[in-house]
């Protein structure tokens, strides 16, 4: 694939990459002005002139990777006999600028329960640079027309129609944050009891009371959940001390609190 499906590849994928562009060409050089590439953690696409130049920004866009940078860097390469290179030398005698941009990984969400408070907080998520998975058990809670408002934002909606939603939990990719809101406790419950079969979600929250919570911690250490284990999920969910129960409340409240968790890198909330 070219650099622009392989970008394309690694947004659908969730994974970070780095695209590289040869910004100026002064003499002659390999590739014009405006060539690019993308590297990934294992695989690159596409070539901004191959030998040390192309070595070398492989290996700092790999760095930059692995550090989590978000800020674009330069890069200058004379491309001379005289010139320091790591990976061999070329003699085109020209000067190659090249900026490296770094493409976060976009974060996902999983929103389980689309009744007014779900369809409210999906309405939010939607406008955010995400995946956003819609998950309901129940006829007619993801039909198009419902979800009108939803789908045309900037995030990318996946909408998962199942009897058995803790099937599509078991199924997320690793770093989601999973948010429980069904219209049934037991469904909540079954999804409490599979998110924390997984060690790899970025955060769960669960939407209720206290009083709820309690009984929840209670059955879910019955099946044979530890105490620590259990307190990953986070119950009440949203900002403390947001006053009222409006479903569009709730969500702002809700979306507010988990905006951190987006920024963060992506790993698991332990």
């Amino acid at each position: 694939m070219d650099w622009l499906d392989a970008l394309q590849h690694l947004r659908a994928a969730s994974l970070p990459g780095v695209l590289v562009t040869v910004a100026e060409v002064r003499g002659h050089a390999p590739r014009e002005a405006g060539a690019k590439m993308v590297v990934g953690a294992d695989t690159t696409w596409d070539s901004v002139g191959g030998g040390n130049l192309e070595a070398t920004v492989v290996e700092r866009a790999r760095a930059m990777l692995a550090s989590g940078a978000s800020v674009p860097e330069t890069m200058v390469f004379p491309l001379h006999e005289h010139a320091t290179v790591q990976h061999g030398r070329q003699c085109c005698g020209g000067v190659v600028s090249v900026l490296l941009e770094p493409q976060r990984a976009r974060p996902a969400v999983a929103v389980f329960g689309l009744g007014h408070v779900g369809h409210e907080l999906a309405r939010v998520l939607s406008r955010l640079p995400l995946h956003l998975h819609l998950v309901d058990s129940r006829e007619g809670r993801l039909e198009p027309d419902r979800l009108a408002g939803v789908v045309d934002g900037p995030a990318q909606v996946h909408v998962h129609r199942s009897p058995a939603p803790e099937a599509v939990l078991a199924a997320l990719p690793p770093g989601t944050h999973v948010l429980v809101m069904s219209h049934d406790h037991a469904e909540d419950l079954v999804l409490c009891d599979a998110a924390l079969r997984r060690d790899d979600l970025g955060s769960v929250g669960l939407i209720g009371s206290a009083a709820k919570w309690a009984r929840f911690r209670v059955r879910l250490q019955e099946e044979g959940h530890a105490a620590d284990v259990v307190d990953r999920i986070a119950c009440p969910i949203g900002l403390p001390g947001v006053a009222g129960k409006e479903p569009a409340v709730i969500a702002i409240s809700v979306a507010a609190d988990l905006l951190p968790k987006l920024a963060a890198p992506g790993r698991p909330a332990h």
